[in-house]
């Protein structure tokens, strides 16, 4: 039995109670048993040097004990701050972090102070588990002032002490334990059991691969209910964690839309421009695909604040050098009128010798709030057929033949999306966001 009469796999009593600092962006008072962590969110619009140009915000942590936080008074941190300190700082820095996309946090700087009034053991990862619920409040805040457009915190973050003590593996280590134990990890998760940090060491002895486990299996399930806890103290403010964010196409073309959609599946919640508010036309005064992709999405984000996505692709023919080209959605005069272009596309190609080849050709831009617009081309080569084949797909589809076989409108919609030249488009941008927070 332990000192407390807990279960070798219950946590000690925790509360956690929000707005604990009228005065701070975000806050909380997180106790674990008789361990209680003040932690509190302070935003500045700036960064520090070394991100300046960086298109990145920031996040860091500061740790401190209270001089009666021990029992007998604790010397102040001063100019010459405290060892202990520092790494817990740095530790809560780095597990914080992980919660945020620092790009779309914004050119400013989070930092989260985390104060310990009483330390019974478990002051480290009270500090991390208090803390995000701080900074969770803070995103909050500044979503309701208007100076984020969405949330950009991607997972949630939890920390727990386990340990060997006289040989049981524990949870969540009081003072009395943690002080004897043979050994004890701290454990930093995210809500998928990802581990952000792990920190272990056999203080009486050594500890085997299988006992490590059994203690990563013990700091899992308390990892789950503190992640539950933290959602229960930010209530409805915890729509705040991991949103889909949203992503504006810059068209109002419903096939092109749901191709888009059906290409990135859950990862955004993708409208249109004109579900975004903006239902404006657009010239396209480009020369190229690249530039015209540009000149929509950075138009579509400047009106929305959004993350947005600009598709400007066409077909390209070789015998027509190249031409229709960027025109090809006015091939013919009016804009859309995928029978009267099709219709002077043949009508051009006949006095050609065949095969019509041919190549469409989709370049993506990705406009974002935070950072410098990208652009990402994929070309899928065919050739032309002089008569319509099929009823699928839009635009030039009945007319392009891909591999010698169907045509794009013959095809079932989502075989035509493997090998499109907007899902090659779509390959390369879904290759770089995997690369991103």
């Amino acid at each position: 039995m332990r000192s407390d009469g807990r279960a070798r796999d219950a946590l000690r009593q925790v509360t956690i109670l929000p707005d604990f600092v009228r005065t701070a962006y975000g806050s909380c008072l997180i106790s674990f048993g008789m361990t209680r962590v003040i932690c509190t969110a302070s935003v500045e619009e700036k960064v520090p040097p070394f991100l300046e140009g960086r298109f990145s915000g920031w996040l860091t942590a500061e740790y401190a004990m209270l001089p009666a936080s021990t029992g007998r008074r604790k010397e102040r941190d001063g100019v010459k701050r405290d060892g202990r300190g520092v790494e817990i700082s740095r530790l809560i820095g780095r597990s914080l972090r992980q919660a945020v996309d620092l790009q779309r946090l914004g050119k400013r700087t989070i930092t989260i102070d985390c104060d310990v009034l009483e330390a019974d053991g478990g002051t480290r990862t009270a500090a991390i588990t208090g803390g995000y619920v701080a900074l969770c409040l803070a995103i909050d805040r500044l979503i309701r002032e208007g100076k984020l457009k969405e949330s950009p915190v991607v997972t949630q973050i939890a920390g727990v002490s386990a340990g060997l003590f006289q040989g049981q593996p524990l949870l969540d280590l009081a003072y009395c334990e943690d002080s004897a134990a043979d050994a004890d990890v701290n454990v930093v998760m995210t809500s998928n059991h990802e581990l952000v940090e792990l920190q272990g060491t056999g203080e009486g002895r050594a500890f085997s691969r299988a006992q490590l486990d059994e203690l990563l299996t013990l700091a899992q399930s308390g990892i789950d209910q503190l992640m539950q806890m933290q959602r229960e103290a930010l209530d409805g403010r915890a729509n705040v964690i991991a949103p889909q964010q949203t992503l504006v196409v810059a068209s109002n073309n419903a096939h092109k839309i749901r191709e888009l959609t059906h290409m990135l599946g859950n990862r955004y919640r993708v409208i249109s421009m004109r579900e975004a508010g903006v239902d404006t036309d657009i010239d396209e005064t480009g020369d190229t695909f690249a530039e015209n992709a540009v000149i929509k999405a950075e138009a579509v984000r400047d009106a929305t604040g959004y993350l947005t996505l600009a598709d400007d692709s066409g077909l390209m023919v070789d015998a027509l050098n190249g031409a229709p080209g960027v025109h090809s959605a006015r091939f013919a005069g009016a804009h859309g009128d995928d029978a009267a272009n099709n219709q002077l596309l043949v009508s051009k190609l006949l006095p050609h010798p065949r095969p019509w080849t041919a190549q469409f050709v989709s370049v993506l831009a990705l406009a974002s709030p935070f950072a410098p617009t990208r652009t990402f081309e994929g070309v899928c080569p065919g050739e032309i057929t002089e008569t319509a084949r099929g009823t699928g797909g839009f635009g030039y589809d009945p007319h392009f033949i891909y591999d010698g076989k169907a045509t794009f409108a013959e095809m079932p919609e989502g075989e035509k999306n493997l090998i499109s030249h907007r899902a090659r488009a779509m390959d390369k941008l879904r290759e770089a966001l995997a690369c991103a927070p």
